[in-house]
């Protein structure tokens, strides 16, 4: 009930992407991988909203068959799976989810290129690839009359910042790739919520933001507040209007567990930072 109204509030008020996997959400005790794709599914057919949603979901993850996995026939195979536990007829854009030195970039792009002739899918598109591996990927698109990827989906936020910053954001730039960054608010460090190592049992996702407590995470949490407060706004929400801003990012992909989360990322859309705004969270995450 509660996810089925946070996707309602979501799409009414003006958005319409919602970002899933395959994989998701394996990593839960009894799962097996596709339950994330099932509930939206689940949740599209009963509000009959297909036409207002455009889902993007990935393909790659290790299933259970031992390794990340792009071969034409996993794909194949995956597509038909995740088609049938969103109950539709196409996605909207299929991404890959990780890199896999077993499989040539031509033979996974020519699986989407059956994929993207049977109507399966609409686009396609990569995630955590490196610029060497998407420049190499981009090579083969264009000498094999291959379909090429469209949108990259890389970690990139205030704080990881280096595995996107540089080659990779230049080429995306370049070559006029759509970018929508996962983690954009750092696992939800940057939404102020944790100071200190007393507050890491605050969620489920504590344990991941040790790493982030150090003096340039505090640097960059200063910031945040004082442009924050500048704005009558939320950490959470300058984060995210500052990758909003970044030439070279489409969107970032941000996630609520409630309804009060939800309306602070709805805030954060309409959110114009200054120049020196940006300098300023620039120079912190330095």
């Amino acid at each position: 009930m509660a996810r089925n109204r946070l996707r309602l509030v979501l799409i009414d008020a003006g958005f319409n992407a919602i970002d899933t996997a395959d994989a998701s959400s394996r990593w839960v005790p009894g799962n097996e991988g596709g339950e994330s794709e099932t509930i939206i599914g689940e949740w599209m057919k009963s509000r009959k909203n297909r036409d207002k949603v455009v889902i993007v979901t990935k393909v790659g993850s290790d299933m259970g068959q031992g390794r990340k996995d792009l071969s034409p026939a996993y794909v194949a195979k995956a597509a038909e799976a995740s088609l049938r536990q969103l109950q539709v007829d196409t996605i909207d854009l299929y991404l890959s989810h990780w890199p896999d030195p077993e499989t040539p970039y031509e033979a996974t792009l020519g699986a989407y290129a059956t994929l993207l002739k049977a109507g399966k899918i609409k686009s396609a598109g990569a995630s955590n690839l490196d610029a060497e591996q998407l420049r190499a990927a981009l090579d083969v698109s264009k000498d094999e009359s291959l379909p090429r990827y469209d949108v990259l989906q890389p970690e990139y936020n205030l704080y990881d910042r280096n595995s996107y910053d540089g080659r990779l954001r230049d080429l995306c730039i370049a070559e006029d790739i759509g970018v929508i960054t996962y983690f954009s608010l750092a696992r939800g460090f940057l939404s102020g919520k944790y100071r200190g190592e007393a507050d890491l049992g605050k969620s489920a996702r504590g344990g991941g933001i040790k790493d982030y407590l150090n003096p340039r995470g505090f640097r960059i949490l200063a910031a945040l507040d004082d442009i924050a407060a500048k704005h009558k706004a939320k950490p959470a929400e300058i984060a995210l209007a500052w990758i909003m801003q970044r030439e070279g990012v489409t969107a970032p992909i941000a996630s609520a567990t409630s309804l009060g989360q939800l309306e602070s990322l709805i805030r954060a859309a309409s959110l114009t930072l200054s120049r020196d705004d940006v300098v300023d969270l620039d120079k912190a995450s330095a």
